[in-house]
């Protein structure tokens, strides 16, 4: 138990700290030039596809193949395998991978940026809403009198946001996910599906899936990630940990690459021709229709309200979006073992600093003149409760709904 103390006094020692980068030369020598990258066929896919289409993976000597893949599970085994050299991630993977999850093989990965924030909408199916269920509170009551416990709803991975904060959410209202609800894990691409054929009741998921089930009239945007913690991290570029050191050169040409490619995505003048780029069969391979609210368009919710601008619905590069902050990790490692996913390692300090590499992008900013810089302060989510990474244990206690919490001394 003295372990705790002292590793809350590394973390606000740490913070208090600049840290030092990890010393890249500048060179243009590239240990490694084709690449095999993964992604998912999502909005937020977008700085991958446009820096492959407009040339900025090109800029910095890559020669870059996206491979697309099915679901998140695919991802993970090809980056773990080796079949890719680097993908597209939920926020939670690196962590999840890293500590061998699901009783797994641990295998270190890393990341030095963040893909995109925002983006994701919890929908429900339009039974529900025919139903009276409008907000979290209309749920408790469905849920504690004519639903029972019989409400389904999917996700997309283990370690996602959309897990963790539709889990949030719900715990807010005082809904055990484990316990009140079924929780089921579907590909975004079948989400939609899995809905009309009615096996599940709502999901959380990424776009253009909540608009297409908006336009199809089978369900209503009940909330937006957004509206349960502004900003929030959403996909970021994972590579194995030995990788990185292997091709240390190539790793930063290639957050390079995705810094500019998230700069080009954030001009909103780009839109309409991002819009046509990322729709394309060998990407998303949708109607341009369904990706369009909230991209570029308001956003219908499917709830008879006026329509939203979602001004930051998808954000790519502005408000500091690519910054992979070490506290933000630290909250998604909080949220993995409050429901049982992994233990919360007693050695928390190390293993973030190990796997969330603010060092490298820092280094890679700087070299391109890019100005984001590290976020301070407390995070802040919907319902008001505040978490100081300098007191992860105390923030885990004062959780009501969880699961039992196991400390473990991590050795990776």
């Amino acid at each position: 138990m003295i372990y705790f103390p002292f590793q809350q006094k590394l973390a606000k020692k740490s913070q208090k700290q600049t840290r030092a980068s990890v010393k890249i030369s500048s060179g243009n020598c590239l240990e490694k030039v084709n690449l095999e990258i993964g992604f998912i066929a999502l909005t937020d896919a977008t700085p991958l596809i446009i820096a492959k289409e407009k040339g900025f993976f090109a800029e910095y000597g890559l020669e870059v193949n996206l491979s697309w893949e099915p679901c998140w599970k695919e991802i993970a085994k090809g980056v773990a395998s080796g079949r890719l050299d680097a993908a597209q991630m939920v926020a939670g993977m690196p962590l999840y991978l890293t500590l061998g999850a699901g009783g797994k093989t641990p295998v270190p990965i890393v990341t030095a940026l963040t893909l995109s924030r925002n983006g994701n909408a919890i929908t429900f199916s339009k039974r529900l809403f025919d139903a009276g269920v409008r907000n979290l509170a209309d749920l408790y009551f469905a849920l504690n009198t004519y639903l029972g416990k019989n409400l389904s709803l999917g996700i997309v991975h283990p370690a996602s946001m959309h897990n963790l904060l539709l889990r949030y959410w719900l715990a807010a209202g005082g809904i055990n996910p484990d316990k009140d609800i079924s929780l089921v894990v579907i590909p975004p691409p079948q989400m939609l599906a899995s809905l009309k054929a009615m096996n599940i009741d709502g999901y959380c998921v990424g776009e253009p899936w909540n608009s297409r089930a908006v336009h199809e009239d089978l369900g209503f945007a009940i909330a937006t990630t957004p509206e349960i913690w502004s900003g929030h991290p959403e996909k970021v570029l994972g590579v194995r940990e030995d990788w990185a050191e292997k091709y240390p050169q190539t790793h930063l040409a290639l957050v390079k690459a995705l810094l500019a490619a998230g700069e080009y995505c954030d001009d909103l003048r780009n839109r309409e021709e991002i819009l046509q780029l990322i729709c394309h069969p060998r990407y998303l391979g949708t109607d341009p229709t369904y990706t369009r609210p909230g991209f570029i368009d308001l956003y219908p919710r499917g709830d008879g309200k006026e329509p939203q601008l979602l001004t930051a619905y998808n954000q790519f590069y502005h408000h500091q979006a690519n910054y992979p902050h070490r506290d933000e990790m630290l909250w998604i490692l909080t949220q993995l073992a409050r429901w049982g996913l992994v233990a919360f390692p007693k050695n928390w300090v190390e293993v973030i600093k190990r796997v969330c590499r603010s060092d490298i992008f820092e280094q890679a900013a700087r070299e391109i003149g890019c100005s984001h810089t590290r976020m301070n302060g407390s995070i802040k989510l919907f319902d008001g409760k505040k978490f100081d990474p300098s007191q992860p244990i105390e923030y885990l206690s004062s959780l009501e709904v969880k699961q039992q919490i196991r400390f473990e001394e991590l050795f990776i």
